[in-house]
């Protein structure tokens, strides 16, 4: 693994926060590489030098958040219940909170939320032993069961940061635990 110089973590840091930042505050349409560069405080050509545009910085920052949450799903014990996988997820969008809220909660990309939802239709799957060698009748109806679930749980994601985060991250691992578990009984 090549290792990346300090000058240019911190740049690619920087635009990666203005972009974040200027979500907050309108929508993702609206922002301009010069908004971009202006917050972050480099040049346009900067920006450029680490993504073709403000399209590829926003999927970029997408994939990142998205493949880190599967490396610490995937770092998790085995036999690890829904409330554990629940308090992974949930203390990750607390530290990442302004990421989720600027997606979620404000002026948030359809696009992220499609991605959201299939990294926990993905994670549902797994831990149900869905595979296509699998039996088919179990399948088709626990498709639906995980599509169902996979929405339920990206919408009370939304919720509790359109809430301000009312509730602590292990309350909610609690709580969207003992759904899972009584709605995934086979």
């Amino acid at each position: 693994m090549t290792k990346v110089d300090r000058r240019i973590r911190k740049s690619q840091e920087a635009i990666k926060m203005a972009v974040i930042h200027l979500m907050m505050e309108k929508e993702f349409d609206q922002i301009t590489i010069q908004d971009i560069s202006d917050r972050a405080d480099v040049s346009r050509r900067t920006i450029y030098l680490h993504y073709m545009d403000k399209f590829d910085l926003l999927d970029q920052l997408i994939k990142e958040h998205i493949d880190d949450l599967r490396r610490i799903c995937n770092s998790t014990d085995d036999d690890a219940d829904y409330k554990d996988m629940g308090l992974v997820w949930f203390q990750y969008f607390e530290k990442h909170s302004m990421f989720f809220s600027a997606l979620l909660a404000s002026k948030g990309s359809p696009f992220f939320r499609e991605q959201f939802l299939m990294f926990f239709i993905e994670e549902l799957e797994k831990g149900n032993g869905m595979s296509e060698e699998g039996n088919p009748e179990l399948t088709e109806g626990m498709n639906v069961d995980i599509q169902f679930l996979g929405s339920a749980i990206v919408g009370v994601v939304e919720w509790w940061f359109k809430q301000g985060e009312p509730l602590a991250p292990s309350f909610m691992a609690q709580r969207v635990g003992v759904l899972l578990e009584r709605n995934l009984e086979v």
